[in-house]
């Protein structure tokens, strides 16, 4: 296993950015041990991993601890294994149906006797995605928006507003296809980007349980409903609305193409403001939405996805665990750890405050207050992973090939007759 072991003086020393001072927790001082298995090991996630364990060590100072940092894709194929055999106090993972498979497998602890009314209140956007069977698996500890961003500029010149429904967003893209612009650049070369279109019309055609509910196997996709969601994306095709040989680019590939202004937005995680700043777009061109309502009878849901910690069903200081793990989700040090010299996304807690960027705010204001309908993890994490691909595959097949949807979903429903075996 190719893992660095931190000792806490270590942890200390490595992590000037983020050490300060230590929390009250309102508890007594831990004693005994504490292990930690953490995937955080690229530079910014690591640095914060340490700042972590140095602060709760400092409110701590008679608990050991001991953190192992695990190269990210390494410890993907390591976590049932050391969760079988030796497995630490806390682990890092996903949410929603990302753990299912070791909720399922008896590898996770339920710890609902964490999630408090405290706790409930303050994490309740992410409190869906933690939850399977009625019961809580875990903590989140960061999170991204998805949505709209859009060229401010060109909304204007056209006159256009916001789109508060799908009939107002539908004539928005008319008015700048008319302009002779696209309303959409999309890079689907690597399939997962036409994930998050289809994550969206199907939130929004059928709504959070129900597109859970297909994730999970237990709904046909060829279901009426699903057809819905499919009739709802065609009528972007048949528009025209998204630039022209999309599979040819990746999502970085297609961003020109909204810098140009040859496409007036793009739908996409928060990770894309970056590259599109760098491209020359500052906030005086660049704008943010939320996806809008398509059926007004389903609360409005959001793709988010939700990065966790859990403690193993196997692990030995379960009590020191639990207190890692609140004092995680606090919000002080939930502010802290998502700050933009931090991870620079956003922190789970609503009391909690935001860097004064003006998409982390927008984010933040949506995912805390305005987004009742749950929070999903984006197609690849709600799905297993063999599904997943056959599913991005007909979706990319589908924007290119719209009279085949039949076939794309027999071939889709086949595979998950299959797969949810």
């Amino acid at each position: 296993m190719t893992s660095l072991k931190t000792t806490l003086a270590a942890a200390l020393a490595g992590a000037t950015m983020l050490a300060g001072t230590a929390f009250a927790d309102g508890h007594a001082k831990l004693t005994g041990d504490l292990k930690i298995f953490s995937d955080m090991s690229n530079p910014a996630p690591r640095a914060v991993m340490e700042g972590m364990v140095a602060r709760f060590g400092e409110m701590h100072p008679d608990l050991n601890i001991e953190l192992t940092v695990i190269d990210r894709e390494a410890y993907k194929t390591q976590i049932r294994n050391f969760l079988t055999a030796d497995a630490p106090d806390v682990a890092n993972w996903y949410a929603a149906n990302r753990m299912r498979p070791y909720v399922d497998a008896g590898l996770f602890e339920d710890i609902s006797d964490v999630w408090d009314d405290q706790m409930s209140t303050e994490l309740a956007s992410t409190k869906g995605a933690m939850t399977l069977d009625g019961k809580q698996w875990g903590v989140p500890y960061t999170y991204y928006q998805w949505g709209v961003y859009y060229r401010k500029d060109i909304y204007e010149e056209l006159g256009l507003s916001e789109p508060s429904n799908w009939d107002e967003f539908k004539s928005n893209c008319q008015a700048v296809i008319d302009s002779g612009k696209k309303c959409f650049t999309l890079g689907s070369k690597f399939l997962w980007t036409a994930a998050g279109w289809f994550d969206y019309l199907n939130m929004r055609t059928n709504g959070y349980d129900f597109h859970a509910a297909l994730t999970n196997g237990e709904v046909e996709w060829t279901d009426d409903r699903v057809k819905a969601t499919f009739a709802n994306w065609r009528e972007l095709l048949d528009m025209g609305a998204f630039i022209d040989d999309h599979t040819a680019y990746s999502w970085q590939e297609s961003l020109p193409f909204m810098t140009n202004g040859d496409a007036a937005a793009i739908l996409k995680g928060n990770f894309a403001v970056a590259p599109l700043r760098e491209a020359g777009l500052d906030d005086s061109k660049l704008d943010f939405h939320q996806f809008p309502a398509i059926n007004p009878d389903v609360a409005l849901a959001e793709d988010a996805p939700t990065d966790t910690f859990h403690i193993p069903a196997n692990a030995s200081n379960k009590d020191n665990a639990k207190a890692f793990l609140k004092f995680v989700v606090s919000a002080e040090n939930q502010t802290m750890i998502n700050a933009g010299d931090a991870l620079g996304q956003l922190p789970v807690n609503n009391k909690s405050s935001v860097d004064e960027d003006k998409f982390l705010l927008e984010g933040f204001e949506m995912l805390s207050s305005n987004s009742p309908g749950g929070v999903a993890q984006f197609f690849d994490r709600d799905a297993p992973a063999e599904m997943a691909k056959v599913a991005m595959e007909g979706f990319q097949e589908f924007m290119v090939k719209p009279d085949d949807i039949d076939r794309i979903l027999g071939k889709l429903e086949r595979a998950r007759g299959r797969i949810y075996k």
